[in-house]
This record gives C-alpha cells, structure tokens and sequence, in this order.
C-alpha cells in the first residue's frame, strides 16, 4: 500500500522541519510526500528545497498562490498517487517512527479510512502533553452533535475523494467536519478506530484559535449539515466541546 502524506505551509519555517522530519524517520517507507506551500516569505521554501533530496525522489511540493488552507489540501489530494491520503499539519509531527506502519498492518480492504488519537503540546515544550484528543468515542451519529475524529489522524483511500469528492473550500474551518460528514453518513463510507497516538500537535489550530473561530466553526458545521441533507440543529451542534472534553479521559490505557 503507497501512502501519500501531505503537509500544507505558508510561513512555517520555524516548525515545518519537525512535520518533514517525523516523515522520513518513518519505518515504513512505501510514502509519497507532498508539500503545498502558499508562496511563503519566511525562508518555508528554502527548507523544503533543503529536505527534498533527503526523500530520495519520495517528495514533490509547490509554492504558490491558494485560496485557503483547504484549497491547498485539494491540490495535494489532486497530486497525491498513493492508494491512502493523509493530512499532516505543517506545524505538526508524527508522534512515533512506526505511525504509518502500523496504520498500514491495520488497513483491510473492505474499510475506507482509518482515524486514531492525537495529543497537544504548547509550542515551548513539546515534551508535556496538555490534551490528549481520542478518537475512541467517535460513532457517525455523533456528526449530528458536532462532534468527529480527530481529523490529523484520519487517512482515507484516495479513489473516495475521487468517487465523492475533494474538500469544500468554501468552508473556512470545517471541510474535514463536512468531508467526514460527506464520507460516513451520506455515503455510508465504513471506518475503523485505530488506538495509535498519530500526531503530535501544537496548541493554536485554525479552528480552536478564539471564540470567533468557534462561533464560525459552529455556523460552518450547520450549513455542512445542510449539504449533505443531515438532520441536526444549532443545540445540537453546541454539544461538540463536551463530547471533546469527555473524549480526553480515553488516554491511552
């Protein structure tokens, strides 16, 4: 099974080497690495220009303009060759060097994506988990109530996006909600929880910045609803943060 990873940056140099590092320590070496960069100004393309013979032909990546973070994730899906595609945030790493291996050893044919757990760091210390993120609990209906899997953490075969579709850019914060939403309960896509630690993440993601960023979150999850014709409402969609709250107690024992 190849596996396409892919990292969308824009002004990332002071974490994009930890995401490209975690990459090529992995033991399973079937990857395609894929980096979109957004016409960076901060020296983001000098590292990757400085990485890219480490991949030994395994990298390819661009640098320009897009229009948003989930635009550039669709033009890496688009890239992307592999037969699984997963998302890996450019001021993330994966957790350990056998993520991807064991991933692949757990994959079977008759499932079409694969989510795990992720844990939270702050940026100046990366070593003191602050949140641990399962994606244990998660069941399809609970998309009604706001809630997913850790989306970091998700892989999904790539003839899905082919067959349903790529991301919703016109979504700011939630095309992974709506994607994942698309996926389980419209087209009855079969998932399978792994109980792997798959990313480690920086605090301060787009969707998790401020309370505005929530208020959009939430506004954005309705209207993905809507799309995909999926009962929900404003109260339950509120539901989301103590679902995540009470995910956080499935730590890895």
């Amino acid at each position: 099974m190849k596996v396409s990873i892919i990292t969308v940056a824009c002004n990332s140099a002071t974490t994009i080497a930890d995401a490209m590092a975690s990459v090529l320590r992995q033991t399973y070496k079937d990857i395609e690495y894929i980096v979109v960069d957004g016409l960076s100004h901060d020296g983001t393309p000098d590292i990757i220009r400085q990485y890219e013979p480490r991949f030994e032909g395994r990298m390819k990546w661009v640098s320009e303009k897009d229009n948003g973070i989930y635009d550039a994730m669709n033009k890496g899906v688009l890239m992307a060759t592999g037969d699984v595609v997963g998302i890996l945030n450019s001021d993330d790493y994966l957790t350990d060097d056998t993520v991807i291996e064991r991933m692949v050893e757990q994959f079977p044919e008759d499932i079409g994506a694969i989510y795990g757990d992720v844990h939270f760091v702050k940026a100046d210390n990366l070593q003191r988990c602050v949140r641990y993120y399962s994606g244990r609990i998660f069941r399809p209906w609970l998309i009604r109530l706001g809630f997913l899997p850790p989306h970091p953490s998700l892989y999904v075969r790539r003839r899905l996006f082919q067959q349903y579709g790529l991301y919703d850019a016109s979504l700011r914060i939630s095309a992974d909600y709506e994607l994942i939403a698309r996926l389980t309960l419209k087209h009855r896509v079969p998932m399978k929880y792994l109980h792997i630690d798959f990313v480690t993440m920086r605090l301060g993601g787009a969707s998790t910045r401020n309370w505005k960023s929530r208020f959009l979150g939430a506004k954005e999850n309705l209207l993905a609803c809507k799309k995909n014709h999926i009962a929900t409402n404003r109260l339950l969609i509120s539901l989301k943060y103590p679902i995540k709250l009470l995910s956080s107690i499935f730590i890895r024992n």
